[in-house]
């Protein structure tokens, strides 16, 4: 199965192009919005963060935007900063330069105000289109997809269909020697022992046991009941009737394969095979994470379905239900509910995952990329100082 993407100086493979347009900061997210709009083809990643941030959270905001500006699917980085915010834009852009990433920044203050900020990123970014499109994807190998997975507006379906389809396309990744990253730490608890029972080694399964174990501590802390929200509402309406049975529905995405390592949220690939990152199960927030740890597509399960994309990586909405495949069809990708009606077997559909994962790969646009879904949210730790 061959891959035709767009080879990265630090050997990686993209399957997009993109120009990225990113604000470092709240202040200036703005004035990127507005480039944006002059500068259409372009990807764009603004947040309400990038000051008033310490320690953890200061590394894993600037681990995420460095990781999104300097992912396989970017070609090059404008970004945009206020002049006195923490995460300074200039700094920013310099370690992308040192990444190998073609990049330039734009500070407001410096420029003269939102409108000179804009004019100068306008120019900038019609420039750095003219490059990208004069580079064309070369003959690569399927070896260098990872794919990230996720499960969102789960029901009845997902665990029974759409995500042992995953599942099965997730073991033919690896064994095509791809990667795959699983999520979603919250939506591990009362499955934890399965998963730590395929770990490499003792160190790893500690820490699959160690992830669960914290964000039951963070509910302890808080005070609130986890299953408030694990399953939610939307679950037990779709016919979910715990967090172990969710749970245990979760995990099927990620195959059968050793995990190698559990990761920190947005922390970069370090190997091929199965991973774990640690990550919410909010659907925008854990998509986050994987792609900037590197993820080039992702494959996403919804049963009652979902509409969330991303603005650099492809996402697969793959759905159980006959009827949610019907009413949102235009956000669906591929419907694996002939599984469930007899019609057709996890391999089956498993195969028909994996070949369009690599069509997407090779440039097809998915249903989400189609109708411009581009959600992104970093998670946060502590409060804003």
């Amino acid at each position: 199965m061959e891959l035709f993407g767009y080879q990265r100086r630090d050997g990686r493979v993209g399957v997009r192009n993109h120009l990225l347009i990113l604000s470092s900061v709240v202040c200036a997210n703005e004035a990127a919005l507005r480039i944006k709009r002059r500068v259409p083809q372009a990807a764009i990643v603004t947040h309400p963060f990038g000051c008033g941030m310490l320690g953890e959270d200061f590394d894993q905001v600037k681990r995420t935007l460095l990781g999104f500006a300097t992912h396989p699917n970017v070609g090059a980085v404008i970004v945009v900063g206020l002049g006195c915010e923490e995460i300074d834009s200039t700094e920013l852009a310099g370690e992308m330069r040192r990444h190998g990433q073609r990049a330039e920044s734009l500070a407001v203050q410096n420029c003269g105000g939102t409108q000179r900020t804009v004019k100068q990123g306008v120019e900038l970014g019609r420039q750095m289109n003219k490059i990208l499109a004069d580079q064309t994807r070369t003959k690569s190998s399927i070896s260098e997809l990872i794919m990230a997975t996720e499960c969102g507006g789960s029901d009845f379906s997902s665990g029974l269909a759409a995500n042992p389809a995953i599942g099965y396309a997730s073991d033919r990744l690896i064994e095509l020697g791809g990667t795959v990253i699983l999520s979603e730490t919250a939506e591990i608890i009362g499955a934890e022992h399965i998963l730590a029972s395929r770990a490499i080694n003792e160190r790893v399964a500690k820490k699959i046991h160690a992830a669960v174990d914290g964000v039951e501590e963070s509910a302890r802390r808080a005070g609130v009941d986890i299953r408030g929200a694990q399953p939610s509402p939307g679950n037990i309406r779709g016919g979910i009737s715990s967090i172990e049975e969710k749970s245990l529905g979760c995990i099927y995405k990620a195959g059968t394969k050793p995990v190698q390592g559990v990761l920190e949220y947005a922390e970069p690939i370090q190997g091929k095979g199965l991973w774990i990152m640690d990550t919410p199960g909010q659907d925008v927030e854990s998509l986050t994470g994987m792609v900037a740890g590197g993820a080039q597509i992702a494959a996403f399960s919804t049963g009652l379905g979902t509409p969330v994309g991303c603005p650099i990586a492809p996402v697969i909405k793959i759905t159980g239900n006959d009827k949610t495949a019907q009413s949102m069809r235009s956000h669906i990708d591929i419907n694996t509910g002939a599984i469930l009606k007899g019609r057709d077997t996890i391999k089956g559909v498993g195969e028909k995952i994996l070949r369009l994962l690599l069509a997407v790969a090779n440039g097809k646009p998915t249903k989400a990329e189609r109708l411009g879904h581009c959600e992104f949210a970093i998670t946060r730790i502590e409060k804003t100082i």
